[in-house]
């Protein structure tokens, strides 16, 4: 490529007094880059619709919250369903049919029927065994929520005997807390009146696995505090804790007292006194897993869209169910 340019022989341009000029003729070199023109401004391109280059939109990669619900409005739901349930199928059998929830083998006088007996007529074993369903799915996700709770208060520990002794701790722990609602559930869906053999040993199931799963908690938590609660919060948790603990125990020895009476003595209002001591075990087992409120007071349960990220880069707070 060629460009032509006029000087004279001094190298000055041209002249107006018509002096001959020398024309130069100069070679360029057509694989050096050349100038390019300025480009045209045109329009900016949306960032909403602007592709990356895996052509994925760059808003792809954020999260997107579907529901969000607070944790303590599902410890809430998962109190009151049962608690209400069970209050409507008191008064509505205590009002409707006296005479078959008060009916023992013994056929002597009571006054308080049992929780067996209320929630195993019909219709308000439809009532409870609904309310049963909606309680234990919350009541699954919470044992998981607690389980990498406590592995990521393990996390924090740094003596390796104290880690070994909580780690295996936990596994009870949770492993009490699926027993003790499978045990719920089957006692729940296999009435007194259906299968009174089959009943009773469930209930013995739930009752020890219960009692079992509080000590072993009340166990862990002393293994991860060894210096005692750190905030005010935990303080009051463990507090209660201990207190429905204490109450489970004392009513249990109670009701066992008054079973055996009932059973092979038979004696008047003795099945009363066990039916109010299970009243009393079933409030204190509600009262110590709605500690849950206190343990995540602020934490919200939450349903998003490209939530992996997140979780991988604070795997210690993650809730995800492994």
């Amino acid at each position: 490529m060629e460009s032509v340019s006029m000087v004279d022989a001094n190298g000055a341009g041209p002249d107006s007094d018509g002096t001959p000029l020398l024309i130069k003729v100069a070679r360029t070199d057509p694989q050096l880059p050349q100038p390019q023109p300025p480009p045209v401004p045109g329009p900016r391109p949306d960032p909403v619709e602007q592709q990356t280059v895996d052509g994925e939109s760059n808003h792809s990669d954020k999260l997107a919250v579907h529901l969000i619900v607070s944790f303590r409005d599902i410890c809430v739901f998962t109190l009151v369903l049962p608690l209400g349930t069970l209050f409507v199928c008191f008064v509505s059998a205590y009002v409707f049919q006296p005479e078959e929830i008060h009916e023992t083998h013994c056929r002597v006088y009571n006054v308080i029927p049992s929780i067996s007996a209320i929630t195993g007529v019909s219709p308000q074993r439809y009532l409870w065994r609904i309310s049963i369903a909606l309680h234990i799915g919350p009541r699954i996700i919470i044992a998981f929520v607690y389980k990498n709770y406590y592995r990521a208060l393990i996390r924090e520990l740094n003596d390796l005997a104290q880690i070994k002794k909580a780690t295996s701790l936990l596994r009870i722990v949770h492993g009490l807390n699926i027993v003790e609602i499978s045990a719920l559930c089957c006692v729940t869906y296999v009435s007194n009146k259906e299968n009174y053999p089959v009943h009773e040993k469930v209930f013995i199931l739930f009752m020890t696995s219960s009692l079992s799963y509080m000590l072993a908690t009340l166990k862990l938590l002393k293994v991860l505090q060894p210096n005692g609660p750190q905030t005010t919060q935990e303080e009051t948790s463990l507090r209660y804790k201990r207190a429905f603990f204490a109450l489970s125990i004392a009513s249990t020895i109670g009701l066992i007292l008054f079973f055996l009476k009932h059973r092979f003595l038979c004696h008047d209002l003795a099945f009363s006194w066990f039916a109010l001591c299970e009243y009393i075990v079933a409030s204190a087992n509600m009262g110590f897993h709605c500690t849950t409120m206190l343990d995540f007071p602020t934490e919200d349960f939450m349903i998003a869209k490209n939530a992996n990220r997140y979780r991988k880069k604070h795997a210690t707070i993650s809730w995800k169910l492994d």
